[in-house]
Order: structure tokens, then C-alpha cells, then sequence
């Protein structure tokens, strides 16, 4: 080894001892005959200084045609920085080390962007650090948010191995199951007109390992999705997978409450409390507009649906006599809302069907709106006690069928709230963790374009018991045995108990989900033959690792969490993928393409 400590780890108790640090040029100031040189490694960074009356030979020459992010190892003494001079902002800022040898052991070129200032850093083009992501991750934000992901990958394993779990790896070339999200397809060589499918989730496999009596199962597992890209998505992806036997719902929320709490605590030192709340899938929509909700905030939606009945404003009342609701929320504060933001907010409502908004301004002891002239006195007055309406408030609409309505305020709620915290009307702390259940989802959802029932979260998913006679009759009704765990408006994982009888289970394929026979056969025929050899009781959960880190860190975007994440068009800028492969490629795998050549 060429270095006796990291660049983070000298101290005052180290003065007067020789030592050598290997790095990089972090950066080089010439001041007044001297060169002072911090040299960085992933720990972090120390001040080295080169006095021109110390050194031998050519080396305060060498020190002067340094560059930023050239590899050198610097030997030297320790000695504490002379009076005046401590940096404390730096782990290492009471000492420094005064060279008597340095190494050049690789020269940089003119960096396309620099790494050593923090704020110069982050202003720098996504494509332009992506496509030099190996400088890109010798930032200390970078080196930061890749050490937590290691430590709380190492603080999840150590948890669930004390829990009782096996970590088993499943197969990466899996069979197309096109139910979920679009897929990664593989040919297979060996039989023209076969494929393998890159797995979305292990989630068949696991189920399998609990039929063969593994019991409690865990995987950080690499997942695929050939789906657009988002800040939350990317088409490669990992998550903590869980599966158990013989248990039920309460079992899973203990165990997971167990190991974010774990997590927090390592990552954070944050102690998280438990149990966590839990909230329905029906209240959640309700008061929030959404199945995650983010609740470090009120602004809840009210309910407005009989207080507008009769009303003579006909889009309200006609929405009512039509089955629909109208719901409102209070913006308190932001009745000043420029008309920039007004047409957003319009926008955003036209997003889920709306025709336009219906507001209402409080400014100056009025209530400025276009529709308040078609409101009673006891409408308004129903208004002014619900909403808790004061001088300054916004006060906004959605007329329409319930999922819909709940739906647009949820998406306002949102943007209200991210405009009104930046100017500082709305308090949410950034160190606050609201972690929520939201339980008791419908089992199914009613496509009305294909005119059939498909699953709200997976086919494996079991009904609530009592809800189990209503699947043929009155399946809207039925409920499922699905859980999401949510923190802070974001979704961090979801699962269910599963279906683990096999009659039940073909029932759900063939009679609910109207799969045929013979495709039941074709794509779940082994589960189906495993469960009638004896499949314990089974539930587990999936959390996004990715998004976890990423809120752990600070940061909107899972790719600042990835080494080598891809772009919002699923390209690596770095390596140019994907690319075209050859003619003979193409051949050993009885491929031909169709699409034109790319120039």
C-alpha cells in the first residue's frame, strides 16, 4: 500500500508522525512562495503544503504543474496548522502535511466539468455528468449517497438474518408473464422463436420458495420494467423482496415497521416511531385525493355533495343529480396565486378530465370568483364553516364522478403545497418522516375500454376473507389483502397475503380476470400444480431500495442514488447503450429487423 492513512483521517494526535496519502488533486493554491495542496480520496480531503526550502530536487516544480484531479501520493510530516489558519469545515482541518515527496501516478486531462466545487457541480447539464459519470461520482455528494446505499444494504441484511431470513437469489431469465408492465425480452438462441423475459419482480419465484418450505425469504433484487422514465423509475432497478409463511397482515407491518426503523436509525439517526398509522385506500382518496398521501400537511379535501344537491349553479347540482360529488380544499394563503399558477392549475385539473377550475379568491374581504353569484347564503355559509375560510385563502373545486374529483384536488393539493412551502407559508420540515399503512385496496379495477376486470396490484393477491363470496356477484365490492407503506407522499413498497389455495387462485385467473383456460395453463400451470402439494399460508412486500435511498439522502431523483443510472430515454450516455449488434449476431439468433438503420 503507497499510503499509511485516508485523507480523512489525521488529527491533532497525529502531529509529528510520517506519513503518505494517496488521491486525487482536489485542488492547488500558490500563495506567497508556498503551494498548498489538498489531496481527496472517497473519506475525504487534507491540506498538504509544499515549502520550496524543505524540498529536494525538482519536486515544488512537479507540485506547481499539478492540475485538478491528477493521482499522486504525497509523503510528508504532520504538523498543525499555523495560528488562524483551522478549517472547520473539514474533518482534517486542524492539521496539515508538510511534503518532503510526491508521486505523480497519473495525470488528468482538462476536466469537462469540475468536481471540487459543490455549487459549480450541481449546475452542470444531467447528460453532460452522465456521460462522464466516473467523474461524476468522485464528488463527495456522489461518494456520500453511494456509502449510505451501502450501509444500508449491510443494516438490512443484518436485520433480517436476525429475523430468521434466508437470502436466496432467483433466476434473472424468467418467461414473459405481460399482465405487469411492459417486459425485457431475450431470444433464445437455442430455439428459434422463444424467449426469456428479464423479471419484473421475483414475485413467482418467491412463492415457489414458500411451497418449498423456505419459509422466510429475502432478496435485494435487481428488477426490470421497460417503462418510461421518471425521477422514481428507471428500467433497471432494485428492491428488498420479502415473502413469509404462515402468517398474516399484522405480521408483515411489524416486521417491516422493525427494519425501517432499523434503517432510519443507522442511515440517519433517526428514530422512527412505531406502529405506524394506518389509513384505508377509500380514506386516503377521500381526504387526500390519493393512495399516497403526504400528510406532514392538512389541506384535506371536504366533502360538499349535499350542501350542493339543489343548487341553481348546474354544474355542481347536475353533477350530483348525475351520481357524481363535489369536493373542495382550503390553499390558506395562497388567494394570491399569480395567473401563471391559475393556468397550471387549470392544466393539471384538463389532466384528469376536468373541463376547467372553479375557485374562489378571498382578498380584501370579498370572495372574488366568476360562480359565487350562483351561490345561497347557505351554501356559502356551509363553505365558510367547513373550509374554516379566512382573509387570503384559496379556495378550490371538482365536480365529478368520485375517484376523479378526489383525484384533481389531490393533484392540486400537491402543487399548492410545493408553491406555498417555497414562500415559506407552509411549514413541512425536511428532517420529518410521516410513515403511513394504506390498507383494505379494492381487489380489482373495471377496464371499460377492454370491459373486464384486471388486478389493482398482482392476480396473487388474496380477497378478504369475508369478501370472498362476493368475487362472481359483486366484485367491486371485494376488497384485497394489499398493503402499501408510504412516507411522506411517497410509496415505498406495496404486498399482499396471497392466494396459496389452487382453486381459489384458478377461480381468480379463469372466472374474475376471464384468462382462458388454456392461457391459465400455458402461464401459471407450475404455480397452479405447486400449490395442490401442500402451499403454506404466504404474504410478503417488495420496497423500492432505490427511492428508499433516495429520500434517505435528500433527493428527488433515484439517479443520484444509481452508480450508472440510465437517462429519461433509457440510454447510457457513458457507455452509448443501447447500440446496433451485427448481422451475424442477429443470425445466431433468428432475428431480422424490420426497422430502418439507424445513420
Amino acid at each position: 500500500m503507497k499510503r499509511t492513512h485516508h485523507c480523512n483521517e489525521l488529527r491533532p494526535a497525529h502531529i509529528g508522525q510520517s506519513v503518505s496519502l494517496s488521491g486525487w488533486v482536489h485542488s492547488r493554491r500558490d500563495l506567497g512562495g508556498l503551494i498548498f495542496i489538498d489531496i481527496r480520496d472517497r473519506e475525504g480531503r487534507t491540506q498538504t503544503v509544499f515549502d520550496p526550502s524543505d524540498l529536494a530536487g525538482d519536486l515544488f516544480e512537479k507540485a506547481a504543474a499539478l492540475r485538478s484531479e491528477c493521482v499522486i501520493t504525497i509523503s510528508g510530516k504532520v504538523r498543525a496548522r499555523p495560528t488562524g489558519t483551522n478549517n472547520p469545515k473539514i474533518p482534517t482541518g486542524e492539521i496539515e502535511v508538510l511534503a518532503s515527496g510526491l508521486e505523480v501516478l497519473n495525470v488528468a486531462e482538462v476536466l469537462p466539468f469540475p468536481v471540487d466545487d459543490p455549487e459549480t457541480a450541481s449546475k452542470v447539464n444531467e447528460e453532460l455528468r452522465l456521460k462522464y459519470r466516473y467523474l461524476d461520482l468522485r464528488r463527495p455528494e456522489m461518494a456520500r449517497n453511494l456509502r449510505l446505499r451501502s450501509k444500508v444494504a449491510t443494516a438490512t441484511r443484518v436485520f433480517m438474518d436476525e429475523q430468521g431470513f434466508l437470502e436466496v437469489e432467483t433466476p434473472i431469465l424468467f418467461k414473459s408473464t405481460p399482465e405487469g408492465a411492459r417486459e425485457f425480452l431475450v431470444p433464445n438462441r437455442r430455439e428459434a422463436g422463444t424467449f426469456y423475459a428479464l423479471p419484473q419482480s421475483p414475485q413467482q419465484f418467491k412463492q415457489i420458495l414458500m411451497v418449498g418450505g423456505v419459509e422466510r425469504y429475502y432478496q435485494l433484487a435487481r428488477c426490470f420494467r421497460d417503462e418510461d422514465q421518471r425521477a422514481d423509475r428507471q428500467l433497471e432497478f432494485t428492491q428488498i423482496d420479502i415473502e413469509m409463511s404462515f402468517i398474516e397482515r399484522e405480521d408483515i407491518y411489524n416486521l417491516v415497521e422493525g427494519l425501517l426503523k432499523r434503517v432510519w436509525k443507522v442511515a440517519l439517526d433517526v428514530d422512527v416511531p412505531t406502529p405506524f398509522k394506518r389509513l384505508s385506500f377509500q380514506d386516503a382518496i377521500n381526504r387526500y385525493g390519493i393512495d399516497k398521501p403526504d400528510t406532514r400537511f392538512g389541506m384535506e379535501l371536504v366533502d360538499f355533495t349535499e350542501e350542493f344537491r339543489s343548487s341553481s349553479f348546474k354544474v355542481f347540482g347536475g353533477t350530483v343529480e348525475n351520481h357524481g360529488v363535489v369536493k373542495a380544499l382550503n390553499a390558506k394563503g395562497f388567494a394570491g396565486a399569480t395567473q401563471g399558477q391559475m393556468d397550471t392549475m387549470t392544466e393539471l385539473a384538463k389532466g384528469f378530465g376536468a373541463k376547467g377550475l372553479a375557485y374562489i379568491k378571498v382578498e380584501g374581504g370579498e370572495w372574488k370568483s366568476p360562480i359565487v353569484k350562483f351561490f345561497s347564503d347557505a351554501e356559502k355559509a356551509a363553505l365558510s364553516e367547513k373550509l374554516r375560510i379566512e382573509e387570503g385563502d384559496l379556495i378550490l373545486f371538482a365536480a365529478d364522478q368520485w375517484l376523479v374529483a378526489c383525484e384533481i384536488l389531490g393533484r392540486l393539493r400537491l402543487y399548492c403545497a410545493e408553491i406555498l412551502r417555497g414562500q415559506g407559508k407552509l411549514d413541512i420540515p425536511a428532517n420529518r418522516f410521516d410513515f403511513l399503512w394504506v390498507v383494505d385496496f379494492p381487489l380489482l379495477s373495471f377496464d371499460k375500454e377492454q370491459n373486464r376486470w384486471y388486478s389493482s396490484h398482482h392476480p396473487f393477491t388474496a380477497p378478504v376473507a369475508e369478501d370472498i363470496p362476493l368475487l362472481k356477484t359483486e366484485t367491486r365490492k371485494v376488497r384485497g389483502q394489499h398493503y402499501d407503506v408510504v412516507v411522506n407522499g411517497v410509496e415505498l413498497g406495496g404486498g399482499s397475503i396471497r392466494i396459496h389455495q389452487p382453486e381459489l387462485q384458478k377461480t381468480v385467473f379463469e372466472d374474475v380476470l376471464q384468462i382462458s383456460p388454456d392461457e391459465t395453463k400455458l402461464r401459471f400451470g407450475y404455480m397452479l400444480d405447486a400449490f395442490r402439494y401442500g402451499a403454506p399460508p404466504h404474504g410478503g412486500i417488495a420496497l423500492g431500495f432505490d427511492r428508499l435511498i433516495a429520500i434517505l439522502c435528500g433527493t428527488p431523483s433515484i439517479r443520484d442514488v444509481i452508480a450508472f443510472p440510465k437517462t429519461a430515454k433509457g440510454a447510457c450516455l457513458m457507455t452509448e447503450t443501447p447500440t446496433p449488434v451485427s448481422p451475424r449476431q442477429l443470425r445466431d439468433l433468428h432475428i431480422e429487423v424490420k426497422a430502418p438503420k439507424r445513420e
